[in-house]
């Protein structure tokens, strides 16, 4: 019954490009007709427990039948297959759009009550989970300047990663219109890549706070040998605890840290900028969202790479932090930046496969480039972007046009 329902469900799936399958019976099923731009792909399933496995939960079960060696791609890789399923059915492929179906509302409503209310303990444990399994790992997959473990920015297709991310942190800055000696606060500032450039770009001092103890240690490291210690400050501490010190700064900053934060605490996380903020102060929000409607974190995402992890709709996010008068003086929405990034780090773990699997095992391997594959493909082919939203309290916090960015980031890009 499964083998069958795994036919039905593939069968519908796969018309461009090609698919083969080989059951753990030794059948074989063919499915799509062979395409430019579409992968061919071809899978071999070792029991017969795999085809239940994909049934109950297409995306859980087979990631574990893949990070089991259950599922095996004899041509092609996990980026191939993955782009193969979700370049079937891309999020904007037109035709005529209705309400969304009873089922999918239930689904979502019940997927909404189970995202995770992030209290300070399981913040830091969530954040633990996926920052604090060695910081190797990301110096291998990452860019070795500023080591941006979030979406670059890629104004041309012919630059480098590096550049790319050296970009993005000069985008970042222009928008939050820095002056010399203001004092930044960066939420969840990783490695310090962006601590460190702001710091050493604009002069500015910055106080970056993480949950992650491996982040911590190398990012005080990292700003050591950039030379601006004196400038920079890194701490272990909840975002949510800083409005108890009455303290304020100029400027925030905070990249690819709001997915953290689980939709719950949403309103408390603008409350508590609101509240960190000066009355002239602004602020830039970079995160990924959704394209469309509020929606859920799927099982695998949830259990092996962010739990407590939501990914938010503009409206949601806009909803919640319209309530602390933020005013949102800039929106843009980046829309493949983030998919070019990823192959760029599933390319990196590729050629450093034998170092991640001595650091882990193959187990890990298979799911840490299934989770890339997943997620180049969501932003290639499904409902994934990135917002950066600029925020200020005063209406009179910035310039009333936009043409002071394009000089903010040319100053930027000048090393000093």
């Amino acid at each position: 019954m499964s083998k069958s329902l795994v036919k039905k469900y593939l069968g519908s799936i796969v018309k461009r490009g090609t698919l083969s399958v080989t059951f753990a019976d030794g059948g074989q099923a063919e499915f799509g007709v062979p395409e430019d731009g579409f992968p061919d792909i071809a899978l071999r399933l070792t029991d017969g427990k795999v085809p239940r496995d994909i049934i109950l939960d297409p995306r859980l079960g087979a990631a574990e039948a893949f990070m089991d060696g259950r599922l095996v791609i004899e041509r092609g890789d996990v980026m191939g297959l993955v782009e193969l399923l979700r370049g079937n059915a891309p999020w904007d492929r037109g035709g005529t759009i209705g309400s969304p179906s009873t089922l999918r509302k239930l689904r979502d409503r019940i997927g909404s009550g189970l995202e995770s209310v992030n209290n300070a303990m399981k913040s830091q444990r969530n954040v633990a989970h996926h920052y604090d399994i060695g910081n190797d790992l990301y110096k291998l997959m990452l860019d070795t300047e500023h080591m941006q473990y979030s979406c670059a920015y890629w104004p041309t297709d012919d630059i480098t990663l590096a550049e790319a991310q050296e970009a993005k942190l000069a985008h970042i800055a222009a928008k939050l219109a820095l002056e010399p000696g203001q004092e930044v606060l960066d939420i969840g500032c990783g490695w310090g890549g962006m601590a460190i450039f702001l710091a050493s770009r604009a002069k500015v001092k910055v106080h970056g706070i993480t949950l992650s103890e491996e982040q911590l240690a190398l990012a005080a490291e990292r700003a050591e040998a950039a030379g601006v210690s004196d400038l920079v400050t890194f701490e272990l501490v909840d975002y949510r605890d800083l409005p108890k010190r009455d303290a304020r700064y100029d400027r925030i900053v905070s990249v690819g840290m709001f997915e953290h934060v689980g939709r719950p605490q949403f309103e408390k996380f603008f409350e508590c900028c609101a509240n960190l903020l000066k009355a002239d102060g602004v602020m830039l929000l970079h995160t990924i969202g959704r394209l469309g409607s509020p929606g859920t974190t799927d099982a695998f995402t949830r259990k092996y790479i962010f739990p407590g992890g939501y990914i938010p709709a503009l409206s949601e996010t806009m909803e919640a932090s319209e309530k602390f008068r933020l005013i949102a003086s800039d929106i843009e929405i980046l829309r493949l930046h983030y998919a070019k990034t990823l192959r760029e780090w599933y390319k990196r773990c590729e050629e450093h496969r034998e170092a991640i699997v001595a650091m882990f095992d193959e187990r890990f391997y298979r799911m840490w480039t299934f989770y890339l594959a997943g997620a180049t493909a969501a932003f290639e082919h499904g409902g994934m972007c990135n917002f950066q939203i600029q925020y200020c309290r005063s209406r009179h916090a910035l310039p009333i046009t936009r043409d002071y960015l394009a000089d903010n980031e040319t100053n930027m890009l000048q090393k000093p």
